[in-house]
């Protein structure tokens, strides 16, 4: 059987970051083949490994560290270091002297002190590529300030539009600026990893959550750019497109998403309501955005008459786009997310079991390997620091 090589084997990760945007960067990475190294304080390590309950529990009862921490820590390797100790510390610069990437998220200037910064280590290391991952940015008046995904949520005018129109501002139920920021430095890392082969160069990369929260606001950023009318929160519904929004039905609630004038028209036509794409108010999307309170007790009136399933079984046959709304249990019981293999559950070094999501993304030639769960702290150092004097060996004799 013909063994694939990853995308990005070879690749060496050094991992200084801890929480959820560098770790979820540094995951990803090591899912598409890189050999990340995640690097952790003796006392305690990542943060999130005591955010719980709940936990992940050995066979022998052993805690071995939160759900949240396994969630953005598979398929590292683990080493623990104190960079107040000068020995760890040269451990710390000599790994990262073979290494590509380097990702830290201290704050602004915080891995000076320690010759850690990307001006000290790129003179050692002129191709490394050095993401660094802050609230703010390395400038502005805002780079000093720590920065937490909640508060960045409401800086960049993401709860502004997230809620209902009459209740409080609303955050999202995940922690969407640190998960979209490690997702941009991936691309960010893979293109700057490219400009370094071509040229020999490496560079830093500047990402902060708030730049990130805010360009990802798509068409609600454009649509004030547009009409300089800032957007306000419309609940469930979409503020360029009706009826798209949750609707009513005999025993709950499900999805409508009619994106479209022919998906009106078939919609009502379920409903028996082929009058209503007739009325100039409902005829075309433009004019049923302005008639958008007119036009939803008229579309709950018959569709409270149906129950979920049947609803959606009528959109589904006359491609009306429709969907439920699944508990997180009614999502892994899903038969589409069960055949895309989206659980995965992978054992550690004594045999215990402990679940996790795979990243979503499917190679035709290069399919990712989940070879081990997240590392307990410290786990690998003796097998890295073997491997690292290895290294330096056949370096000094090349």
């Amino acid at each position: 059987m013909e063994v694939k090589t990853l995308p990005l084997s070879g690749i060496r990760v050094i991992e200084l970051a801890r929480v959820l945007a560098g770790p979820w960067a540094g995951q990803m990475l090591a899912d598409l083949g890189a050999d990340v190294i995640k690097v952790e304080n003796p006392d305690g390590g990542d943060d999130t490994r005591a955010w719980g309950p709940p936990f992940v529990t050995g066979k022998d009862g052993e805690n071995l560290s939160s759900a949240y921490y396994h969630s953005t820590n598979r398929n590292k390797r683990a080493i623990a270091l104190d960079f107040r100790s000068a020995e760890d510390l040269e451990v710390a610069r000599r790994l990262i002297r073979t290494a590509d990437v380097v990702i830290e998220n201290f704050k602004v200037g915080g891995l000076e002190k320690y010759g850690l910064d990307y001006k000290s280590l790129a003179a050692v290391n002129p191709r490394l590529v050095y993401c660094s991952i802050t609230g703010f940015g390395q400038d502005g008046p805002y780079a000093a300030r720590a920065g937490y995904d909640y508060i960045v949520q409401g800086m960049s005018g993401f709860m502004s539009v997230t809620g209902a129109p009459d209740g409080e501002p609303m955050k999202a139920g995940v922690a969407i600026a640190d998960i979209f920021t490690g997702i941009y430095s991936v691309a960010a890392i893979q293109a700057a990893l490219i400009h370094a082969m071509r040229t020999g160069r490496g560079q830093q990369i500047d990402m902060a959550l708030l730049d990130v929260q805010s360009a990802v606001m798509a068409n609600q950023n454009m649509n004030y750019l547009v009409s300089g009318i800032a957007p306000t929160r419309l609940g469930n519904a979409h503020p360029n497109i009706t009826p798209y929004e949750v609707i009513e039905t005999a025993d709950g609630h499900i999805i409508l998403a009619v994106g479209n004038d022919g998906q009106f028209q078939r919609f009502c036509a379920i409903l028996g309501r082929n009058d209503l794409p007739a009325d100039e108010r409902f005829s075309t999307n433009k004019s049923r955005v302005k008639h958008r309170a007119d036009l939803r007790p008229l579309i709950l009136e018959q569709s409270r008459n149906w129950t979920k399933s049947d609803l959606l079984s009528a959109c589904e046959r006359n491609g009306v786009p429709a969907g439920p709304i699944n508990s997180i249990a009614e999502t892994f019981d899903d038969p589409q997310i069960k055949a895309r293999g989206m659980r995965l559950d992978l054992a550690d070094r004594d045999g215990n079991s402990i679940p996790g999501v795979r990243t979503p993304i499917i190679f035709s030639e290069t399919p990712l390997s989940y070879d081990r769960p997240s590392p307990r702290l410290g786990e690998h150092s003796s097998e890295i620091l073997a491997e690292l004097e290895a290294i330096e060996e056949k370096r000094k004799s090349a």
